[in-house]
């Protein structure tokens, strides 16, 4: 922060000092809206847009319109806006960029401009990085547009014309960036009106915009056709490339150069830039190229596709690289690795005449040259819109741009309560080899205290290079690469490699029902609720009203749902224990339920801002060593047999009492 920033404060500190009083409006309405029957409350967006025709603005009617979003994302999903979500959502109605922290709520954030901006009719589409992530938001947020009487779509890859058009008409739809182009370009090459999917460009919310308008900002969407062109040529030139022999150069060729009258001196057939990704036929080269195909001049206007096929033959054995920037599938498909993410990009191709330089350098079948019919970037796609809004945790370093090329500031918007994670400084080594020691330094030592670590590479080489490292180091691994696309959903499920769970697995009817086979049990473990360290919640009465976290398919669930109608409290699922502590910590859920000897050793060790109360324990249930195959059955009698010697002998108690303190 420079002197100006502290004397006058920031922009972003700036311009929160504007909306605190919109969001005050908004936080005195919440009674009047709690008291509102759910048919009243949903009445109320008839309300808005008849308000709307009568010529009252979205910024009139705001402060009431989020005060109703708030109010129905509590009923229907047993969640209701903090402060300074509604200040990022007033930021997102305005047209800005909202940078909120990870863990801030940003899918509940955009529910609140959505909303709003949805009343005029004109359509919202709320933007994602995938198809996984719109499905999700549209089927979890959803639920709160749908209670207040809106309809809601979701444009999937898989869906086709029909159902793309129902999606685009609902008010509210969430699309994928690469869908939300094609469809674009798709639409602007159709001859009749009724074949059109979209409605128009009205307004986006983007999530994780700075991905989407920076990073990938010129990324071409591109519709294509064949062309009736021949495939000989490519095979010609790759026979070609095979024969000519890399040279290097005394220098670089310079305007100082041709002034001083210095020549650069050149060896080989050709002449590989790697800095500037090029290739150039020496003089030799040359005189090579006119032999094999028996022309005079390699220069001459008809010869022009000679010569820019034999470089895009040369480029593609000495600048593309297999398992590096493609892949050679099973069917003998060349498929391109994304430079920024190391996965496979299917569907699509080189342009230019690469892709088939490539699939010749590769003995595959050399597929026809395709022509362009239609492309656009995301930059100019998103220039398109009425208004665009976005979300993310990391803008401010890209405002320039942001405020440059699409007309939007950047603001941040402060954490609900002070941030718990360590966001450690950056480490920067001298070399890549310093580097990629240091990574596996950092894996041996989370690897020895048994935590679980994923390593980001964006190139299958350094992948596999790390791969490599770690083998010698004796760390076992999975590799996870665009090679290995087809195997993604086994290694990621790798728990099924195991013989036998023994994780706190409650014996259960339902999983002995799925197939798990179970030991005897060896602690009888009961359910508790737990609250955030600062909670007065002491008793199931509470919990009245408020919502309590539980994980997917635990006994802690069913002690939940076992409760919550005799008590009045909702409940909200999530899939894994640290995302669900850290909505009580949040203040997002008022409590959550999880397996009472867990609970206390993760409150222990990992110093979490939680307590449990006395008094809101289940009966409880056994824990017990599970098996899925009945070929391990006897592993499950050795486990039996262990367990009934240190009973016999007082190991047991001596266990429970060091590690529970019973």
């Amino acid at each position: 922060m420079n002197i100006i920033e502290k004397i006058f404060g920031t922009h972003s500190e700036n311009e929160l000092k504007r909306i605190y009083p919109i969001v005050d409006k908004i936080e005195a309405l919440g009674p009047e809206m709690e008291a509102l029957s759910d048919e009243e409350l949903r009445g109320k967006t008839r309300e808005f847009k008849e308000r709307l025709k009568e010529g009252e603005t979205l910024d009139d009617i705001l402060p009431e319109a989020f005060a109703v979003v708030r109010e129905g994302a509590y009923r229907s999903i047993g969640m209701r806006h903090y402060r300074v979500q509604m200040i990022g959502g007033i930021i997102l109605h305005q047209g800005r960029i909202s940078e909120m922290k990870t863990g801030e709520g940003k899918t509940l954030v955009s529910t609140l401009p959505a909303y709003l901006n949805a009343l005029e009719g004109k359509g919202v589409h709320i933007v994602t990085v995938n198809d996984y992530l719109a499905k999700r938001d549209a089927e979890w947020m959803g639920k709160v547009h749908e209670f207040l009487g809106l309809t809601v779509g979701v444009v999937l890859n898989s869906m086709d014309n029909d159902e793309r058009r129902a999606a685009y008409n609902c008010d509210i739809t969430y699309v994928t960036n690469n869908e939300l182009g094609f469809d674009y370009l798709r639409d602007n090459m159709v001859i009749y009106k009724e074949q059109l999917v979209q409605r128009g460009l009205h307004y986006a919310i983007i999530d994780e915009v700075d991905s989407v308008l920076i990073d990938e900002a010129r990324t071409p969407l591109i519709i294509s056709g064949q062309s009736g062109k021949s495939t000989a040529l490519y095979e010609a030139c790759d026979v070609l490339a095979r024969q000519l022999e890399r040279g290097e150069a005394s220098g670089e060729f310079s305007k100082m150069n041709a002034i001083m009258g210095e020549e650069i001196e050149e060896t080989g057939d050709f002449i590989v830039d790697e800095k500037e990704k090029t290739v150039n036929l020496t003089e030799d080269g040359v005189k090579k190229v006119e032999k094999f195909f028996h022309i005079e001049n390699l220069a001459d206007a008809e010869n022009l596709e000679i010569q820019h096929n034999i470089i895009l033959a040369l480029r593609a054995h000495n600048l593309m690289f297999r398992d590096q920037d493609y892949v050679v599938n099973e069917e003998g498909e060349v498929m391109i690795v994304d430079e920024f993410t190391g996965r496979i990009m299917p569907g699509r191709r080189y342009s230019d005449g690469l892709h088939q330089a490539i699939e010749a350098k590769e003995h595959v079948k050399v597929r026809r040259e395709s022509k362009t019919l239609a492309t656009i970037t995301f930059q100019n796609l998103f220039n398109k819109y009425d208004k665009k809004s976005g979300m993310t945790g990391t803008a401010l370093t890209e405002e320039k741009e942001f405020r440059d090329i699409y007309g939007m500031d950047v603001i941040e918007i402060p954490t609900n309560k002070p941030v718990l994670r360590k966001d450690l400084e950056d480490a920067v080594y001298k070399t890549k080899e310093e580097k990629y020691r240091a990574v596996v330094e950092a894996v041996k030592e989370a690897h020895a205290t048994g935590q679980p670590v994923l390593v980001g590479t964006i190139t299958i080489e350094t992948s596999e290079l790390l791969s490599r490292m770690l083998k010698r180091e004796g760390i076992p691994h999975n590799v996870l690469n665009a090679k290995f696309h087809e195997l993604e959903a086994e290694i990621v499920a790798q728990a099924g490699q195991a013989d036998a769970l023994i994780a706190g697995a409650t014996i259960k009817q339902e999983r002995i029902d799925s197939g798990w086979i179970f030991s005897d049990g060896y602690y009888n473990a009961t359910q508790t609720f737990v609250v955030s360290e600062d909670s007065d919640i002491a008793s199931y009465e509470d919990l009245k009203g408020k919502n309590v976290a539980v994980k997917n398919g635990t006994a802690g669930a069913d002690f939940a749902n076992s409760l919550k109608d005799e008590y009045g409290f909702t409940v909200t699922v999530f899939e894994d224990s640290p995302t669900m502590y850290q909505d009580v910590i949040l203040g997002n859920s008022a409590a959550c339920v999880e397996d009472t000897p867990i609970m206390a050793a993760s409150i222990k060790e990992g110093n979490l801002a939680l307590k449990i109360p006395e008094g809101m324990e289940s009966d409880g249930a056994p824990y017990g060593l599970a098996i899925m195959d009945e070929k391990n059955q006897e592993l499950l009698d050795m486990f039996n047999k262990g367990l009934e010697d240190i009973k016999a002998n007082g190991t047991y108690d001596e266990i429970i009492a060091k590690y529970l303190g019973e």
